[in-house]
C-alpha cells in the first residue's frame, strides 16, 4: 500500500454547493455546451459502414442553409431559403432518430452553428432544460422569448413523461406558428435498433400535429464512445479516489450516496451551476440508486457532467450497475442507458487522475 501523504489541500464538494440560477442566465445558456462548442459537420466522423450517417450530413447542411431568410414579423410566417420561397412540402423540422452515441447531439450542434443567425437567434438545449426554462419563466413567457428565434434546437427530447411531453408540444405549435425552426434528436433503445423507425413513430405520435412539420432521419451505427475502445475501467479503492481529489486543482470529492441526497435538494435546473469551475469529479462508495425519483435525478446530473467533459473518477461499483434491473426495462430506461454510456466515457477519461 502506497504511504504517500495526502497533501493539505482540500478538495470542493459538490455537496457544499446549493447554486441559485436566475431566470434569464437559463436563457442566456441555451447554446451547445462546451463538449460540442466547436463541432462542425466537417469534424463529424461518418461510420463508413452506416450510410446514413453520411446523409445526414447532407441533409442538415441544407437544411441549415435554408434558414438564411429574414425572420417575418406579424403572421406568423417566414421564408425558409435565402433565395427562393421553400417548396410547400419542404419541412419546418428534423428530427435525429437513432441509437445511443451514434453522434446525434454532434449534428444537432452542427446543425446549430452552421445556421446563419447570430447566437441570440439561435437557441439549443436538452429537452429537461427546457421544460425547466418554461418552469422558470412561465409558458407565455417563454413563448415570447423563444419567437424571435430562427432555430430551436432540442436535444434528448423525451418521450416517457407524457406531462411534459404535451407542454413541450403546445410551446412548439406556437412557435412553429412564429415562424421557428425546429430540430430534435431522441433515442432508439439498444433491442429496438433493428426495428426500423421505432423512436420515430413514437416521437411523431407523442408530438401530435406537429408531425407534418418534421422529416425523421435515422442515423444508424454503434456507440462511438466504446467504438474500438477499452472497456470502462473498474472502479478504484477509496484511498485512490481520495488521493487524486486532493492532488487535482478543482477537483471534487464526495461520498455517493450523501451526493444522491444533496440532489433531491438542489433543482435540476441548477445542475449545470453546482458544476461550476469543478475540473473533475470524485466519488466513493458507488452503490445501486435507491429510487426512481432518485435515479432521474442523477441522469441530469451525468448529462451535464458529459457536457462539460467532467471526469468521472470513482470506488464502489461500476456505473453500469446503478440501475436495477426493472429500471432497465421500464419507462425511462432510455435514460439510464445514455446516463450508463456517458457516465462510462467519464469514467475512462478518469483515468489518468490516478496515479499508477
Amino acid at each position: 500500500m502506497s504511504t504517500t501523504p495526502i497533501t493539505e489541500a482540500v478538495p470542493l464538494s459538490l455537496c457544499a454547493r446549493e447554486p441559485r440560477v436566475p431566470a434569464d442566465r437559463l436563457v442566456a445558456e441555451m447554446v451547445p455546451p462546451p463538449r460540442f462548442d466547436s463541432v462542425r459537420f466537417k469534424t463529424y466522423v461518418p461510420d463508413p459502414n452506416q450510410p446514413s450517417q453520411t446523409e445526414a450530413v447532407t441533409v442538415l447542411s441544407s437544411f441549415a442553409a435554408g434558414l438564411g431568410g429574414a425572420h417575418a414579423t406579424g403572421s406568423g410566417r417566414r421564408r425558409w431559403f435565402s433565395k427562393k420561397p421553400a417548396a410547400p412540402t419542404a419541412p419546418r423540422g428534423v428530427y435525429l432518430d437513432g441509437g445511443y452515441g451514434v453522434g446525434k447531439t454532434h449534428l444537432l450542434a452542427s446543425l446549430w452553428h452552421a445556421t446563419p443567425a447570430e447566437p441570440a437567434l439561435k437557441a439549443f438545449g436538452t429537452f429537461v432544460e427546457l421544460t425547466n426554462l418554461v418552469g422558470a419563466l412561465g409558458f407565455q413567457q417563454t413563448v415570447q422569448t423563444l419567437s424571435g428565434h430562427r432555430l430551436l434546437c432540442i436535444d434528448e427530447f423525451e418521450l416517457d413523461d407524457p406531462g411534459d411531453t404535451v407542454l413541450v408540444s403546445t410551446l412548439l405549435g406556437r412557435l412553429v406558428e412564429a415562424g421557428v425552426a425546429l430540430a430534435a434528436t431522441s433515442n432508439t433503445l439498444p433491442g429496438k435498433l433493428g426495428e426500423g423507425r421505432f423512436a420515430a413513430a413514437d416521437f411523431l405520435r407523442e408530438i401530435q400535429g406537429l408531425s407534418a412539420h418534421f422529416r425523421p432521419l435515422r442515423i444508424d451505427g454503434e456507440d462511438y464512445r466504446h467504438r474500438g475502445l477499452p472497456e470502462a475501467p473498474a472502479p478504484f479503492l477509496d484511498e485512490q479516489v481520495t488521493r487524486a481529489a486532493h492532488a487535482t486543482e478543482g477537483a471534487s470529492l464526495d461520498h455517493f450516496p450523501q451526493l444522491l441526497e444533496h440532489l433531491a435538494r438542489v433543482h435540476p435546473s441548477r445542475y449545470g451551476a453546482l458544476t461550476d469551475g469543478v475540473r473533475a469529479v470524485c466519488l466513493t462508495d458507488v452503490r445501486p440508486v435507491p429510487d426512481q425519483s432518485t435515479a432521474l435525478r442523477l441522469v441530469v446530473l451525468a448529462d451535464r457532467l458529459y457536457d462539460r467533459e467532467v471526469p468521472v473518477l470513482a470506488s464502489g461499483l461500476p456505473f453500469d450497475r446503478l440501475f436495477s434491473e426493472e429500471m432497465l426495462k421500464g419507462g425511462y430506461r432510455k435514460k439510464y442507458f445514455r446516463a450508463i454510456s456517458r457516465l462510462t466515457a467519464l469514467a475512462r477519461d478518469a483515468k489518468g487522475l490516478v496515479e499508477q
